[in-house]
């Protein structure tokens, strides 16, 4: 099988993660993980999937469709499954971050752990694909998250940003709502809330603008 790298992800694992406010310096989150890195992108290169880099990550895809990631948090190196819920998860090393619905990831600090598991790591990956080609989709809820009061209050005040907002995906409400509630004080909240207004009124998604 022949392996095409791309030399975007290539850029990430050397300069760093360029939404980090610590990119391109010794102290971005991906440098700490490199090793991590790298080990856990051979082994998704090797299941024959395209290496591409989105929202400031790699993605590797199949067809266009999301299938992994691998990226870093700044306490762990991270192997992602866009629809992990899905997979049987024998080995029982995926984890749910936050409130994520379709998403699980399995944590690494050591690559030579990466280097054990590898035959678990692409068997999960080849479930990953199978469910993919199968056409499953994860059945998400509808509006699981709380709508914060402040944005509650925005809407009342401004019923015509109220009317874009619900014209948005769900998948680009529940990013929004996330966001929006992340804070404790309310002033923050409400803060994030103007700050995303322009963007909510031309139907744009939190993070489309790092969609490639």
């Amino acid at each position: 099988m022949k392996i095409e790298l791309n030399p975007q992800v290539d850029t990430y694992l050397m300069d760093g993660c360029m939404r980090c406010k610590y990119g391109a310096t010794p102290q971005c989150k991906v440098n700490t993980w490199r090793k991590e890195l790298e080990a856990l992108r051979q082994i998704v290169l090797e299941t024959g999937l395209k290496e591409e880099i989105k929202w400031g990550a790699p993605v590797y895809t199949l067809n266009g469709k999301n299938i992994v990631s691998v990226g870093a948090l700044k306490e762990s190196a991270n192997l992602g499954f866009f629809k992990g819920v899905l997979l049987t998860d024998k080995q029982k090393i995926l984890q749910q971050q936050g409130t994520i619905q379709s998403g699980r990831i399995v944590k690494f600090t050591d690559a030579d752990k990466i280097k054990k598991l590898k035959s678990v790591l692409k068997s999960y990956i080849l479930e990953a694909i199978a469910i993919e080609e199968s056409g499953k989709k994860v059945e998400l809820k509808k509006n699981p998250e709380p709508i914060p009061a402040e944005l509650t209050q925005v809407f009342e005040n401004d019923p015509a940003f109220k009317k874009a907002f619900y014209a948005l995906t769900p998948g680009r409400q529940r990013g929004y709502i996330i966001h929006f509630s992340q804070p404790k004080p309310p002033q923050t909240r409400i803060g994030r809330i103007e700050k995303y207004k322009a963007q909510i009124f031309t139907g744009v998604g939190l993070h489309d603008k790092y969609s490639s």
